[in-house]
C-alpha cells in the first residue's frame, strides 16, 4: 500500500471512527451520546422558551415557527393516529425534531471539528463523530424504544389476553399455533430493525459521500459538495419525517384489532 493509500484510509476511518469509553458489550461511543443530548437538551429549550414567550398579539417569527413544526406533526397525528393516548402528539413532535437537529449535523464540513479540535489542542472535539444518527447503536436503540410502546399499546388496547391471542392465532386460527408465532413474531421483529436500519443506512451514506467530497481537490469540493448539501437537505428532513410517520402508523397499528 502506498503512503497516500495510507493517508487517504486513516483520513476515512478517522471520520468513521467514534470516541469510545469502556470495552465489550459496555463500550459507550461518548461522541454519540454528548452530541444526541446537547440536541436534545436544546430541542427542549427552544421549545420551552418559546412557550413561555407566546403571545396572540404580536408572536415573534421564533414562536411562528414552534407553532408551524407543533401543528404540522399533530396534523400528521390526527390523519393517521386512530386510538386515545395523548403521548402520541408529543412523542411524534419529540421524535420528528430531535431525529431532524441529528440529521442536521451531517451538513457540518466534516473537517471543521478536527480543526477547531486542533485549534485548541483539545482531542475530543478534534475525534468527535458529530453525527449521532450515523450510529446504529443510537437509531437501533431509538427504534427499540418505540417497539417498546408498541408492545406497552397494544396490551394496553386489548388486554394481555388480546395480545396473546394475536401472536398465537393470528392469521390461521389457533390449531396453527406453532405457525402463527414464528410469523408474527418475525413481522414484529421486523419493525424496529427496519425502523433503525433505514435511517442508520440513509445517513451513513450521505456521511462517507461527504467524506470522500473531502478527499478531492479544493476547487472540486464545492463544485460537487454544494449540489450534494443541498440535496441533503431533502434527505435529512424525509427521514426524519418518516421515522416520526412510522413510530405513528406502529402505535396506531398496536391499539387495532385484527
Amino acid at each position: 500500500m502506498s503512503s497516500t493509500e495510507h493517508t487517504t484510509g486513516d483520513y476515512i476511518r478517522h471520520h468513521l471512527a467514534h470516541v469510545e469509553t469502556g470495552s465489550g458489550f459496555w463500550t459507550f461511543h461518548l461522541d454519540t451520546l454528548v452530541v444526541s443530548w446537547v440536541l436534545g437538551c436544546l430541542f427542549l429549550f427552544v421549545f420551552y422558551y418559546s412557550a413561555k414567550r407566546a403571545t396572540a398579539d404580536a408572536p415573534s417569527g421564533l414562536q411562528n415557527f414552534v407553532e408551524l413544526v407543533t401543528d404540522f406533526v399533530e396534523g400528521q397525528v390526527k390523519d393517521t393516529y386512530h386510538g386515545n393516548s395523548k403521548l402520541v402528539v408529543p412523542l411524534a413532535l419529540t421524535v420528528f425534531v430531535w431525529v431532524f437537529l441529528m440529521n442536521m449535523m451531517d451538513l457540518v464540513p466534516v473537517d471543521l471539528t478536527c480543526w477547531i479540535g486542533g485549534l485548541i489542542g483539545n482531542d475530543f472535539i478534534r475525534d468527535i463523530k458529530i453525527v449521532p444518527t450515523t450510529d446504529p447503536n443510537l437509531t437501533l436503540g431509538m427504534s427499540i424504544s418505540v417497539f417498546i410502546l408498541i408492545i406497552i399499546f397494544s396490551i394496553s388496547a386489548k388486554g394481555l389476553l388480546g395480545f396473546l391471542k394475536e401472536l398465537f392465532c393470528s392469521p390461521f386460527g389457533p390449531w396453527l399455533f406453532f405457525v402463527n408465532f414464528p410469523l408474527k413474531f418475525i413481522e414484529e421483529l421486523a419493525k424496529p430493525i427496519s425502523l433503525g436500519l433505514r435511517l442508520f443506512g440513509n445517513l451513513y451514506a450521505g456521511e462517507l459521500i461527504f467524506i470522500l467530497i473531502a478527499l478531492l481537490p479544493w476547487s472540486v469540493q464545492w463544485l460537487l459538495g454544494g449540489p450534494w448539501a443541498i440535496f441533503h437537505i431533502l434527505v435529512v428532513s424525509i427521514q426524519a419525517f418518516v421515522f416520526m410517520m412510522l413510530t405513528i402508523v406502529y402505535l396506531s397499528l398496536a391499539e387495532e384489532a385484527h
